[in-house]
Formats: structure tokens, sequence, C-alpha cells
């Protein structure tokens, strides 16, 4: 790397088990899938050059969950991650800036009265979305009348949606636009709610320097083009490469 080399104790902050330990959200489709039982996308090919330049062998912790990724990154079972940056999140985590911008959108019945963003936070409407996803940690904090509902992952709130005869499912434009697909009879509000900054993270305590290093690391591959790369190798719509931090 251009100016933090891969010293000894670099290396022992990424690598304390002799493996690079990468954990792997699948419930977010925009990053990562599973193709025949192996995981993919754009999270991964980032952790392998991650394991290529500290020169270590790479192994891929997967989750169906952002919480169970979180948790295990949180809780030193993973050495990196992949997440949307969140101050809850931050509590353990060191983040780097991100790498790529995603766009939160709602989604409810054709039928539905609802038309605009701020028809959604009022009383008696319910807002499904994946438990402690990025969506559920913003709107938590952001809305104050409807309730939130969550879902068991992201790729089951529509689902749940649906099956609860709820008002609104929030979630990954890309998900969400799939479900409407496959079910029918549903539509995307007209505007974003949120920008979700996806970034990679390390646990605090491995130190500033090992966080810096991955810092960098984020933004060489931003610069370099792979980031970008990687997005269109796996014909990823809908997400932009973050701007330089």
């Amino acid at each position: 790397m251009s100016d933090i080399r891969v010293t000894p104790a670099i290396r022992a902050a990424f690598v304390p088990t002799g493996k690079l330990r990468a954990s792997i959200n699948l419930g977010n489709p925009i990053l990562a899938h599973s193709v025949d039982g192996a995981a993919g996308g754009v999270s991964v090919d980032l952790a392998r050059e991650l394991a290529s330049r500290l020169d270590a062998e790479l192994e891929l912790i997967v989750f169906d969950t952002a919480a169970g990724s979180v948790e295990a990154v949180a809780g030193e079972a993973a050495d990196v991650g992949f997440f949307a940056i969140d101050p809850q999140r931050g509590a353990q985590i060191a983040f780097t800036a991100p790498y790529v911008l995603i766009e939160g959108f709602y989604m409810v019945r054709e039928t539905s009265p609802i038309v605009r963003n701020e028809q959604v936070d009022v009383a008696g409407q319910r807002v499904v979305v994946g438990k402690g996803s990025a969506y559920d940690l913003y709107l938590s904090r952001t809305l104050r009348h409807a309730e939130i509902v969550r879902a068991p992952s992201s790729p089951t709130v529509v689902d749940t949606f649906m099956v609860a005869g709820a008002e609104v499912a929030a979630g990954v434009r890309q998900q969400l636009e799939q479900d409407a697909q496959r079910i029918g009879a549903l539509r995307l509000l007209g505007e974003r709610f949120m920008v979700i900054q996806q970034a990679m993270g390390m646990p605090k305590s491995r130190g500033a320097a090992a966080a810096a290093f991955l810092a960098q690391f984020v933004e060489e591959m931003k610069a370099g083009g792979s980031v970008s790369d990687a997005l269109q190798r796996h014909a990823i719509k809908g997400a932009s490469v973050a701007p330089p931090a």
C-alpha cells in the first residue's frame, strides 16, 4: 500500500488466528450473494484483496443478517466486516469511510393512499424492516409515530410485509424491486428516504494503526477502480462508488 506498510504489528492486528476472518452479510444483495453454497460479490472481492495485501489466508464467515455480521466483528469472532455506517455500531467497530452508497426506499401496495415519504410516519401505520439492518437502526431513531415491525432478515421484509398486512416495507431498492416483480401489485415511493454508506470495519480493540491501514486500503480500492470494477462485474445497479474520504 502506498502510505502504510504491512508491518508485523499490522498483520498481527488483522490476523490473530492465522487467517483473515471476514464477516459477510448475505442479507444485502448489493454486496454479497451465494451461488451453489459459495459466497461472492463486491464485499467478498474486497476481502480477498485485503487478504492478499496481508499475505494471509482468507476465511469467510457468512451470515444471513446484518446484525449477525456486526456481532461477529464487535465480538472479535471476525477480523473485518462490511457494514452500513451507523453510530450505534460505531461503539465497538472502527469504520472506514464508505466505499459504496446505496439507496433506501419505501414500498407500498398499489392501492395504498401513501404516495410520499412524509406520509409514512403516521400513527397506526406499520413499517417492516430487516431486524438489525441499517434501515432498522435509522428508522428506529427517526420515526416518531409509525410502528416498526422487524422481519427476521432484509430479504424476508416483503414477505413479512405481505403476511402481516402492514402498510409500508423499507429496504434496499434493488431487493424491493425484485420482490415487487415476484409478488406484483406493489410500488416504490418516488424518492429515497436515506442513503446508506457502506464501509469496512474492524474491532476498535485492534488499534489505531490497523484502523488507519484499513481506511487507506478502502481509499485505494475506490481510487484505483477496484470497487467500480466489482460493481460492474457483479452486475450491480443502483449503487455508486463513494467519493474520496
